[in-house]
């Protein structure tokens, strides 16, 4: 084979939908003769074939032949070489469905040709492509893989720092089963190993929650918060059990008292008046007997979604998303939608919209709501009775006070938290979608099941200096300091001093002890400034003045510790302190 010649086989315009719409892996070369960049990959692609050793299926497409100039517009190849994975006709990354249901946050853009490209987010795709191939033997699982990886989230909400940017680092994990059991099993065993490795890291503090799968999927998930007034996340907590959730995923539990006497529905004239407050104070009527619209529109149709809730909750959008199986956005009320805002009611309303009612309103009577006419709502409100057998559904967003859905209690708090980790049971959406199969001891093709496992690593960065700090900068734990030792040299000029100093840090660098070393010709206040800026755990300060009496300044990050220290001892203590400093993090 020549250097330039490509191993594989060209398509004709007859088979290229019979072969790209196969089950199989199918990568494709568009290239010219003329082009010298084409001719280049060539070899690249042959030991890219070899490589995959069968599992992918090598074709190229000469774009100037005739025959597939439809094949070449379709797909927009205006540049080559452009090359291209198939499965079923779908291009690779398309296969899940993601790329049309997630919002958004995905970065979309198109290159030089016009192809449809993404930034990745999330890499559950990326991790079942690298895996499947020919159908692997039950033996082969459970396994994991890993990576530390870039990625990029289009974020509405970009905040300072590191808590939530739209280009970040992550640790991910992708594990992958023959049975939910033995996923449930594993996915234990990260969940307790999550646990062990923020407590490592410096923030015992740190809770385990449940959370909405969202656009992950799968049906279990658990965040990992770190509580703090900071945060950006609402945490639902009890303090009479161990029930904690994030708000997207807390049920909200109402208790309603029917009244003894149920009143007549009754149109009364509300002028002007328009928010639920304002209508329950004219009404002379608590916020929790009347029921209020909130009004959606779904993205991709702009049909309207009203929802019915009692009028001191407020809906949760999650939870709203995941009933309807798509995106909504606040709505936009019109003349000809057949609404009139701030007077919507169950009662006489258009049916041409989705109408859902909450849990809160269940058993709820006597109830104010609009009239669906301007300037007048109802009261009397009975739903049974007025509207008739209605369905029910969890919309609402849990409160501050509100009932535990695990002990039953008037026990929840609403916390703030920052999210440092994620873990998901994702069955077999990915695999599924992508066709990864195994082989059973029956010889037949079954999905594997995945759990994925990810934390964010600036992000646990910036969270751990939110709860380790004091005025004049960071206090790292040991276990994550970006050095164990601050070595400081005062009066550098001072030969002495200085070899004392280099004498340290080569005996440190010897030891294995992590050390930086600072013999800048600035003022000690400089120096001592920016040490505390960097935040290392044991300081080391060696200066004239020190020497004079035989002993070094050594001291911890937390000020905790100040003591001198004799110049043969300095480096068994630095060393002590450091072991104290990883077995109190260890316990």
């Amino acid at each position: 084979m020549g250097g330039n010649e490509l191993n594989t086989t060209n398509m004709t315009a007859t088979d290229f939908d019979k072969i790209i719409w196969r089950d199989a892996l199918t990568f494709v070369d568009f290239f010219a003769t003329w082009c010298g960049p084409c001719q280049m990959m060539h070899p690249v692609i042959d030991r890219f074939q070899e490589k995959m050793n069968g599992r992918v299926d090598v074709y190229k497409v000469d774009i100037d032949d005739r025959d597939m100039l439809e094949i070449v517009h379709r797909y927009n190849i205006m540049s080559v070489p452009t090359l291209m994975f198939f499965r079923r006709g779908e291009v690779l990354w398309r296969e899940s469905g993601r790329y049309d249901k997630i919002g958004s946050e995905l970065a979309r853009f198109k290159d030089r040709s016009g192809n449809d490209m993404v930034l990745g987010m999330t890499h559950e795709e990326a991790s079942v492509q690298l895996v499947r191939g020919t159908p692997k033997p039950e033996s082969a699982f459970p396994f994991m893989i890993y990576q530390i990886q870039t990625k990029f989230r289009d974020e509405g909400r970009p905040r300072g720092g590191l808590i939530r940017v739209r280009e970040f680092t992550m640790k991910d994990a992708y594990s992958f089963h023959t049975s939910q059991e033995d996923l449930e099993k594993y996915y234990q065993e990260c969940y307790d190993a999550y646990n062990r490795i923020f407590a490592r890291a410096g923030i015992p503090e740190v809770i385990t929650v449940k959370s909405d799968s969202g656009m992950m999927g799968g049906s279990i998930s658990h965040e990992y918060m770190l509580l703090t007034p900071v945060g950006e996340d609402s945490i639902a907590v009890c303090s009479e059990c161990d029930y904690r959730a994030n708000m997207e995923a807390a049920q909200s539990i109402v208790e309603n008292k029917a009244d003894d006497v149920l009143e007549e529905l009754k149109k009364e004239y509300t002028p002007n008046i328009h928010t639920i407050e304002d209508i329950c104070e004219f009404l002379h009527s608590p916020l929790e007997k009347s029921c209020k619209a909130v009004v959606y529109q779904k993205n991709a149709t702009d049909e309207y979604v009203v929802i019915f809730v009692r009028g001191d909750l407020d809906i949760n959008e999650t939870k709203l998303t995941n009933l309807l199986g798509e995106a909504v956005h606040p709505a936009v009320i019109t003349e000809e939608c057949g609404l009139h805002a701030g007077f919507i009611g169950p009662v006489g309303l258009p049916e041409n919209m989705t109408v859902l009612f909450d849990n809160s309103l269940k058993g709820a009577t006597n109830l104010s709501c609009g009239a669906n006419e301007e300037n007048h709502h109802y009261v009397g409100l009975n739903i049974p009775r007025d509207v008739g057998e209605v369905e029910y559904n969890d919309l609402a967003k849990i409160v501050d006070g509100g009932i535990c859905p695990q002990c039953g209690k008037h026990t929840i708090k609403i916390s703030r938290g920052i999210e440092v980790g994620n873990i998901f049971q994702l069955g077999t959406k990915y695999t599924k979608s992508m066709h990864m199969t195994y082989l059973d001891k029956d010889g037949n093709e079954q999905y594997p099941i995945m759990g994925c496992y990810g934390i964010g690593v600036g992000r646990l960065a910036a969270s751990v200096c939110e709860v380790r700090h004091d005025d004049y900068g960071p206090i790292w734990p040991i276990t994550i300091a970006p050095w164990q030792v601050h070595l400081c040299c005062l009066r550098a000029d001072d030969a002495e001093a200085k070899a004392l100093a280099d004498k340290l840090y080569d005996e440190m660098q010897k030891d294995g002890i992590e050390v930086i070393y600072d013999d800048r010709n600035v003022r000690p206040g400089v120096m001592f400034s920016d040490a505390d800026l960097l935040g290392c755990p044991v300081r080391v300060v060696v200066s004239p003045r020190n020497l004079a009496e035989g002993c070094c300044e050594v001291m911890t990050r937390t000020k905790s510790i100040n003591e001198k220290v004799a110049v043969d001892d300095v480096i068994p203590q630095v060393k002590k302190m450091i072991k104290d400093m990883f077995d109190e993090l260890n316990k």
